[in-house]
């Protein structure tokens, strides 16, 4: 429903060889529409990313069938990529994207677009500081605070402890296994400190030269606008010379409902927002 012609099946295929090899799924542009740009996504943290697969297959297909190329990319030690999520570090996670825009880069003739949903938004932040030069970010319910995105999904142990009457004891537990470098689980992931220590570090701060910023957040409120500490990092990107674009559109929190939820309104949204820049 959010297309005008079908694009090509996505290709699935593998970047890297060994542990570093990366499960990737890439969207060429439907046939016969003229070449707009290229898009890497960079998918949420832990299960957000389970959730989030459907939302991510529509809008990549949206996309393609307007002339996009579309790279969604499993970060080291998520889904089909190798390793275990013990194994994850965050510095693996810059790196994955910078062969993943290396490659559609390269494949498609056009410098990529950086797509991120929630906590991916830090991951392709960071990951332009790293790389350097301008990029455009389309940003879908952006993390602000890597910090404050790690406490949040370390409530969901204490709150397991809470139910068996142990939260107290749990909290000094587990402040005392991350003070000391030990790999901790939550929620069924194991999180070592190679991935933790960039995660609490990382801010949705305005990266290298400027460029472009689509930021959608979605709300099942009617009149709903973007929360005050939202309102005010846009605007930190607009003093650094972006050009800021924000939006709040209809739809339930995909990334985190008990079942998997659409939110067209904002794939349709998404797909205008891109198809304008390519007008200018």
């Amino acid at each position: 429903p959010f297309g005008r012609l079908i694009p090509m099946a996505a290709e699935p295929f593998y970047l890297g060889a060994g542990s570093a090899r990366r499960f990737c799924l890439y969207h060429g542009p439907a046939t016969g529409v003229a070449p707009c740009g290229a898009v890497v996504y960079v998918h949420p943290f832990a299960e957000e990313m389970n959730k989030s697969r459907r939302m991510a297959a529509l809008q990549s297909r949206a996309l393609a069938s307007a002339g996009w190329a579309v790279l969604q990319i499993d970060l080291a030690g998520c889904g089909e990529s190798a390793g275990d999520f013990r194994d994850a570090a965050w510095d693996a996670w810059l790196e994955d994207v910078e062969l993943a825009v290396d490659w559609l880069a390269e494949r498609a003739g056009f410098r990529p677009w950086l797509w991120g949903l929630r906590g991916g938004c830090l991951v392709a932040v960071e990951a332009a500081r790293k790389i350097g030069g301008g990029f455009n970010f389309l940003f879908w319910q952006p993390v602000l605070s890597g910090k404050q995105h790690l406490q949040q999904f370390l409530r969901l142990k204490l709150a397991g402890e809470l139910v068996r009457g142990d939260s107290r004891g749990a909290s000094e537990e587990l402040s005392r296994a991350m003070a000391a470098g030990e790999i901790v689980e939550v929620a069924g992931y194991d999180l070592a400190p190679a991935l933790t220590d960039g995660l609490a570090a990382a801010a949705l701060t305005p990266p290298g030269r400027a460029g472009r910023v689509i930021w959608f957040e979605v709300s099942t409120r009617e009149g709903a606008t973007l929360a005050p500490a939202a309102l005010k990092q846009a605007a930190a990107w607009t003093a650094a010379g972006y050009r800021v674009a924000t939006a709040v559109t209809a739809g339930p929190g995909f990334w985190q409902t008990v079942e998997v939820e659409e939110a067209p309104d904002l794939v349709a949204a998404s797909l205008d927002a891109l198809e304008e820049s390519c007008r200018g």
